[in-house]
């Protein structure tokens, strides 16, 4: 939200100052104009499964489509399909266990493959493989992302309440920073819980503060005109639990220090095993919400070891790949525990743009591409 105060300045209270006009969608509808209007060919329903090497040189990708498999020649390969979040059963390898039954915020498809033909041509892996950045996503949505809702099922206004588990108790700080540099962290949070799930409570004042996605219909929500009737139908959760954290919580606000939803106000809790660093307000004015949210997993940190400059994937020697390129999530070490917003498009942009220009110069410096069928391409 942006604040404009009397000298005309407008202050933004640390979130994004910059979007794409119509969100993802928006975004790749004014790449594939742009990819068009320069005369690329766009292959829909083309799987790579496997890239071809003439000996150590790269010569092109094994595409498999609906009725063949078929082989496509390239000088220089830009490998950029994501990471493996969509991978039930690599999730659970590298993220650990109970992450294979976590939701996709996004699409099916990112499934590691990318990563997997990298790995089996001697590419090396680095970054932190068992990390990822995973939000609140609300309990209701689908396994993976629905073209139709996109980013609506987020529940990240849990700066304004509180976030309770099974039961009944707080288990982080909700205002522990401004959201863009906590809502990456709550899905792995919430997953810790007792059988993954969480409630985030709010009352008649911070209801006006919520974001709009917790408006949408069909979303996993309850709602009271008093805490125990609220406590009653927040489904899994401990009554008496929750209505003694609700009890404690009210008890420890510092009531001196005034709210400010902008900036990181110093509200705080004092005393309890789990205080709130900001914006902690009491719990007390009816009518009453509550969402139940589970985790929602965005994208892996662990991916391909690259040199920056270039794009260009490395072996296990460090030596670049002849003709290989990546960008996007399965580049690794980008990311460690944490991830500031909007830093992934960022990455996308720029390092892709290296990616593709390193790419294109091994192509017009390096001779036609050849198959080696004798060694099996």
């Amino acid at each position: 939200m942006a604040v404009r105060s009397p000298d005309g300045c407008v202050a933004f209270s640390g979130e994004l100052v910059l979007d794409a006009w119509g969100g993802g969608q928006g975004l790749i509808a004014a790449e594939l104009a742009s990819a068009t209007k320069a005369g690329i060919e766009i292959r829909y329903d083309h799987r790579a499964t496997g890239l071809l090497f003439n000996g150590g040189e790269l010569s092109g990708v094994r595409v498999r489509t609906a009725d063949a498999v078929i082989e496509i020649p390239a000088r220089a390969v830009v490998l950029a399909c994501g990471g493996f979040e969509a991978n039930a059963e690599m999730r659970a390898r590298y993220l650990g266990p109970g992450w294979e039954l976590e939701k996709v915020r996004g699409t099916r498809f990112n499934t590691g493959e990318g990563i997997r033909m990298a790995l089996e041509n001697g590419a090396m892996s680095t970054g932190h493989w068992s990390g990822c950045h995973s939000v609140a996503w609300d309990s209701n949505a689908p396994p993976t992302g629905d073209l139709a809702v996109g980013d609506g099922f987020n529940k990240f206004s849990y700066s304004y309440g509180i976030m309770v588990n099974a039961e009944g108790r707080r288990f982080m700080d909700e205002g522990s920073d401004l959201r863009i540099r906590t809502y990456s962290k709550m899905g792995r949070a919430i997953l810790a819980q007792p059988d993954g799930f969480a409630w985030q409570v709010f009352d008649a004042k911070a209801i006006p503060l919520l974001t709009d996605t917790h408006r949408m219909r069909g979303v996993a929500k309850v709602r009271a005109e008093t805490l125990e009737e609220l406590a009653e139908k927040m489904e899994g959760v401990n009554p008496a639990g929750f209505l003694e954290e609700i009890r404690r919580f009210n008890a420890a606000i510092c009531t001196d220090i005034p709210f400010d939803r902008q900036v990181t106000d110093g509200r705080r809790t004092q005393g309890l095993p789990v205080d709130k660093s900001n914006w902690a307000q009491a719990i007390e004015e009816g009518p009453f919400e509550a969402y139940q949210v589970s985790c929602g997993i965005t994208f892996t940190f662990g991916g391909l070891a690259t040199d920056p400059p270039t794009g260009r994937v490395l072996d296990v020697a460090q030596r670049p790949v002849p003709g290989l390129h990546a960008a996007g999530e399965l580049v690794g070490s980008l990311f460690y525990y944490g991830y500031p917003g909007g830093a992934g498009l960022t990455a996308g942009a720029v390092f892709g743009r290296l990616a593709g220009e390193s790419a294109a110069r091994h192509a017009l410096t390096c001779g036609a591409p050849t198959m080696d069928r004798s060694a099996g391409g």
